[in-house]
């Protein structure tokens, strides 16, 4: 196993130790140096990373406030010449805190805590884990339902009723229910609330315009609070 590391300081001298120090490990692969927060964002959209070694006191944006902005964080071993971020770093949950001059021995066990953990995520990713339930039984006019979930497009909340769209099924399913209790039986993978009144498919959909979207002859609103979310999933995505 290697970790794809990148290096982040704003000091020529301190990416160039950073760089050395990683080329030396065995288990870990260097992708990139960066001198500040933003370029350091623009390499994380580009490249896969799986451990970060990241300076704090950077012009532009700290290392802290970079960590707190990423939506998907890699591991991150701070390296700073001040220790008064020490707390508040470990708030954002990072491997390890090392301080300028970092000895090689230093580095090293970091680089190790580092794998470490990379070794347990993927243990446990491998773990079979429960069975899958992919349906849900509904009431329709004192009738039970079952209501495929992969099958569903969107659906729609009507006060005390919610209308459940099938995949090329013209007629939903109506039944009595609010949209929050149906929401609570969706993966949250690929189902989304996009609206007050409507939850969606996220696989289904097939364009976005206007904040109208398109799932077939359905055309579905996004609310503005719900903006973001969508187009940081359809970035991500």
């Amino acid at each position: 196993m290697k970790l794809k590391c990148l290096a982040v300081d704003d000091e020529s001298l301190g990416r160039k130790m950073l760089e050395d120090n990683i080329r030396q490990v065995p288990f870990l692969e260097w992708v990139g140096t960066c001198k500040n927060a933003f370029e350091a964002m623009e390499m994380l959209q580009q490249q896969r990373v799986d451990l970060m070694f990241l300076d704090i006191q950077m012009p532009g944006m700290l290392g802290t406030k970079l960590l707190e902005t990423l939506p998907q964080k890699p591991m991150v071993v701070f390296v700073t010449a001040y220790s008064n971020f020490a707390v508040e770093s470990y708030d954002l949950d990072v491997v390890d805190y090392l301080m300028k001059p970092v000895p090689f021995e230093r580095f090293l066990k970091a680089a190790y805590k580092a794998l470490e953990i990379k070794q347990k995520d993927q243990a446990f990713a491998q773990t079979p884990g429960p069975e899958i339930v992919d349906f849900f039984y509904v009431n329709v006019e004192y009738s039970l339902v079952k209501v495929r979930i992969p099958e569903i497009s969107h659906v729609e909340g009507m006060k005390d009723y919610v209308k459940i769209y099938l995949a090329g099924v013209s007629k939903p399913i109506i039944t009595k229910s609010t949209l929050k209790g149906i929401e609570e039986k969706l993966p949250v993978q690929t189902f989304m609330r996009v609206h007050k009144s409507f939850i969606v498919n996220l696989d289904r959909i097939e364009s976005i315009r206007n904040r109208e979207i398109r799932i077939g002859t359905w055309e579905i609103p996004v609310g503005e609070s719900n903006l973001d979310e969508l187009m940081r999933y359809i970035q991500k995505n």
